[in-house]
């Protein structure tokens, strides 16, 4: 028995219009070939929900696929603000919701857990309680402060990057990891791309690893470079010159659509993306091995 499908096919079949999606990852491991790919089917009215929506929210918007952004940090990382997501929801385009980085990761564990909320501490943010009623207080049960509590999300899909996985979407990740495990234990679906498809016994050989189980996966893609200009820990590195030209890029509609043209709809797939990205950029973003230590687990 495999789960492995090509992207197109796990966009396609279990992403339909109207659904709230969330891509996890956070700076690290983001899955922008399911993005782009998303865009190029051309889907619509979907709830895109993130911690932080970075660019892949950015050129979603752009493309006409959201109805509604769930955030809790938006910007081009490092760079300056999101203008896409930004002048949608100023110009009332676009439904949001704000939260905390903690309150979004909670409504993530509540929604994993079963719970139709959990409670949180009090943030200092407390603007943020008058900009969204779903954020309430609570009395402590137990005689102590109010207590904030969040609703929980449960995605109608999650859509995860890992390094590497089997054919039944066990999966290992390592380097910055984000809301994976949450946002894919939440959502009633998960499609996994993964840099490398591997034998099962590569993820029985190192099982602590194993952060995402294949029991709750869809649908396996092999897709490698997926997450440029994200990275992916081992692989290649965060293209921060990317992160740059496109602060400049979505300062215009009219090359916005043109960079979409060219890059997303004007590709079939990751592979001619990446190839087309160059060899120059390739050169830039390679990494050196960096090998951890062996671990023994013992044999009995």
């Amino acid at each position: 028995m495999t789960k492995l499908i090509s992207l197109s096919e796990a966009i396609s079949k279990h992403v339909q219009d109207r659904d709230t999606v969330y891509a996890a990852g956070f700076t690290h491991l983001i899955p922008f070939a399911a993005g782009h790919e998303i865009i190029r089917q051309r889907k619509r009215d979907l709830v895109l929900a993130r911690a932080t929506p970075d660019l892949i929210y950015d050129q979603m918007v752009a493309a006409g696929c959201a109805r509604k952004v769930i955030w809790s940090y938006m910007g081009n990382p490092g760079v300056g603000s999101l203008r896409l997501v930004r002048g949608a929801v100023e110009r009332g385009e676009l439904e949001w919701e704000e939260y905390s980085h903690f309150g979004m990761i909670t409504r993530l564990q509540a929604g994993a857990s079963g719970l139709p909320f959990l409670p949180m501490n009090q943030v200092g943010v407390q603007d943020l309680e008058k900009a969204n009623p779903l954020i309430k207080r609570i009395p402590d049960p137990y005689g102590g402060k109010e207590v904030v509590v969040v609703p929980a999300l449960n995605p109608d899909v999650a859509i995860v990057h890992v390094q590497r996985a089997d054919a039944n979407g066990n999966a290992h990740l390592w380097g910055i990891i984000g809301e994976q495990k949450e946002a894919a234990f939440a959502a009633k679906k998960v499609i996994l791309t993964a840099e490398e498809i591997v034998d099962e016994s590569v993820i029985r050989s190192d099982p602590n690893r194993t952060m995402i189980p294949g029991l709750i996966v869809h649908a396996v893609c092999h897709v490698p470079y997926a997450c440029h200009p994200s990275y992916a820990q081992g692989y290649y590195d965060r293209d921060n010159e990317f992160y740059m030209q496109w602060d400049r890029v979505s300062s215009s509609e009219e090359e916005v659509r043109a960079w979409l043209d060219e890059w997303v709809y004007g590709v079939k797939n990751r592979e001619e993306y990446w190839e087309k990205l160059g060899a120059e950029v390739h050169e830039r973003l390679r990494v050196k091995p960096r090998m951890s230590e062996t671990i023994n687990y013992g044999e009995y």
